[in-house]
């Protein structure tokens, strides 16, 4: 299919416009000098018939009078008052006598204008054939539509001048786009745009820059995805030649418990870039339905309880109501999994940990509620950031999850918010709009 042209557009509209007002103007202008046309005849007529009732009779011996009706131009009657016909400017009689003033008349098969006029007795008619009068019009009329022809042409000639003029800028900035290399792009000039591309181009470098964001974010992830990955690799590394070189059964299997626990810091890290990479907006088309939040977060309550029985946690719901959302099941679940899974790695043995299910204002709330060190006032927006941990962190953790629920929360129109528990560990709220009951 052939692309949209707004020069073509342009010069459609605008030199159609200008060929549809040259059509009505000439027609206006043929109109308006036909009428003036048949006004000069009829006055020419008028101007002959009182010119001889001023002059008397044309003298047959008058050359040009001769000459005009020889050639059917103009015929010339008298009628006496008794209604004979006393001179014919023609052999034959001529059209027939009228009434005084203008008229319309047919003889020897052309239609006639004719000017009667009555006077001392007399009554004089002088008459014109059509035939001569469109003859002598369409002489005059190519010189009446020459102007306008030639302005026409001057204007369209203006037109395509004036628009390519006007879509240059378009052109210098796609030029501009053009030059623009990766990883580097730099904002486009706009001062010298005109006011009605300026939004485009304000548009342009606003996505331009978040395109710098996104690469400069990119980068950063890379780079602190490949230091984080070669902590517990270089680790898993120094067990294994440890465990190699150990010659004592116990020393080689204290080598091989902190391997195993290194290949799982490795492991939970990696699964953790992988949910980042899913939960990219142009990763994948996710299918949003209908679902009960509750039953999802006793799903992952279950999943965990193992966990947290090891470590004798109090893991389970406080509170749950029947709570249906819009959204992606598994997206939700990660977020619910890390939710859970982070208070559950900061919260003591013998500790305790909450999960509620709620509405509010016609939001779903889900809140998970621990009774660990919590997170300092001044740094709960920073860890929201990929691969941030507080510096008092004894677990050890990727620094990703919060940063998972913070896209997964995104990605439901929802937010999440860290405040002090009850008694001094962390609350985590997780808000999103809730399907309202029939």
């Amino acid at each position: 299919m052939k692309p949209k042209s707004i020069r073509r557009d342009l010069l459609k509209w605008q030199i159609g416009a200008l060929l549809v007002i040259a059509l009505l103007v000439s027609l206006i202008t043929f109109v308006l000098t036909w009428n003036a046309f048949n006004h000069l005849r009829d006055d020419g007529l008028a101007q002959i018939a009182y010119s001889i009732v001023r002059h008397g009779l044309v003298s047959s011996d008058n050359e040009d009078d001769d000459d005009a009706a020889d050639k059917g131009q103009f015929v010339s009657q008298i009628w006496d008052s008794d209604g004979e016909l006393q001179y014919s400017s023609v052999d034959d009689s001529g059209p027939p006598r009228q009434q005084p003033g203008h008229h319309t008349v047919d003889w020897h098969g052309d239609r006639w204008h004719t000017y009667t006029l009555e006077d001392g007795g007399l009554t004089i008619q002088v008459g014109n054939p059509s035939t001569y009068h469109y003859a002598d019009f369409r002489h005059i009329a190519p010189w009446l539509l020459m102007p306008l022809t030639l302005m026409v042409a001057v204007l369209g000639g203006l037109i395509w001048f004036a628009v390519g003029h006007a879509l240059n800028p378009l052109q210098r900035v796609r030029e501009e786009i053009l030059r623009q290399e990766l990883p580097k792009l730099h904002a486009l000039a706009i001062n010298d745009l005109p006011e009605e591309v300026v939004p485009l181009g304000e548009a342009l470098n606003d996505l331009l820059q978040r395109l710098e964001s996104a690469f400069a974010s990119e980068r950063n992830f890379i780079a602190d995805a490949a230091h984080e990955l070669r902590t517990p690799l270089t680790a898993v590394r120094l067990q294994a030649q440890l465990a190699q070189r150990a010659d004592a059964t116990d020393q080689r299997s204290a080598a091989l418990t902190q391997l195993l626990a290194g290949v799982d810091r490795a492991s939970h890290l990696v699964e953790q870039l992988l949910q980042m990479a899913r939960l990219e907006p142009d990763a994948a088309q996710f299918s949003f339905a209908t679902l009960r939040l509750d039953r999802l977060a006793k799903d992952v309550i279950g999943e965990f309880a193992p966990g947290a029985d090891a470590k004798e946690i109090d893991l389970g719901m406080a509170k749950s109501r029947a709570v249906e959302v819009y959204g992606h099941a598994e997206s939700l679940r990660v977020l619910l999994s890390n939710l859970v899974d982070n208070a559950l790695r900061y919260t003591p043995g013998g500790g305790r940990v909450d999960v509620e299910i709620d509405t509010a204002a016609g939001q779903a709330v889900v809140s998970v509620c621990d009774n660990g060190p919590g997170i300092p006032a001044e740094l709960r927006a920073r860890v929201f950031d990929r691969f941030f941990r507080c510096a008092q962190s004894s677990p050890p953790g990727s620094g990703l999850g919060l940063a998972i629920v913070k896209q997964v929360a995104r990605l439901h129109s929802g937010e999440v918010t860290l405040d002090m528990s009850a008694d001094g560990g962390l609350v985590v709220r997780f808000v999103m709009p809730a399907v309202a009951a029939d």
